[in-house]
């Protein structure tokens, strides 16, 4: 039975806050997205909170494992920490300007939006392929490039984030950011 969820051929293993809000259930849903576009595999963050042997040593062995947390509550980085599983790659989707609230009717822009934040996390194989490079500040704050279609439409820096231009000292057209990349305040 744990080989149906701990598959040891899988490279990135998604564990995702499925909290009762917005951005608790836009972590599950961007995680299942994410595994149907095989990026990784979703597995059981409550299993391991139930600390079972089997999704704890999965969680520990995988080769990238990223967690995604709605709100700073971090529940799921809570549930690493008390199963001692060392913490990699992790997003908090309230640090992407998305407020969290009790709507479920998710909004299809905001569940790409983390999909692309979770696809550039630092020391993740797929940010170069894709193009974004991104940092930690000292928050831990996610800073992707090129920066998002924000909330409103428009792009813009994630929150707690100053983009830059680093176009070899040319000015980007009409005086947006061009190539760059975000350095988190």
């Amino acid at each position: 039975m744990s080989q149906d969820c701990c598959q040891p051929s899988v490279k990135t293993m998604i564990l995702a806050c499925s909290g009762g809000s917005n951005v608790g259930q836009l972590s599950n849903q961007a995680a299942i997205e994410l595994t149907q576009e095989g990026f990784g595999k979703l597995s059981c963050l409550a299993g391991v909170g139930a600390h079972l042997s089997g999704f704890v040593q999965s969680a520990r062995d995988i080769d990238q494992l990223v967690v995604i947390d709605g709100c700073e509550v971090g529940c799921a980085k809570g549930v690493l920490e008390h199963a001692e599983v060392p913490l990699r790659a992790y997003l908090v989707i309230t640090d992407l300007g998305i407020s969290k609230n009790k709507d479920m009717n998710l909004k299809r822009q905001e569940i790409d939006l983390v999909k692309q934040a979770v696809r550039g996390l630092p020391g993740h194989s797929d940010a170069a392929s894709i193009g974004i490079e991104s940092i930690s500040g000292p928050a831990g704050a996610f800073c992707p490039w090129p920066p998002p279609i924000s909330p409103l439409g428009t792009g813009a820096c994630s929150p707690g984030c100053d983009c830059s231009s680093s176009n070899f000292g040319e000015p980007a057209p009409s005086g947006e950011p061009g190539p760059g990349t975000c350095n988190c305040r």
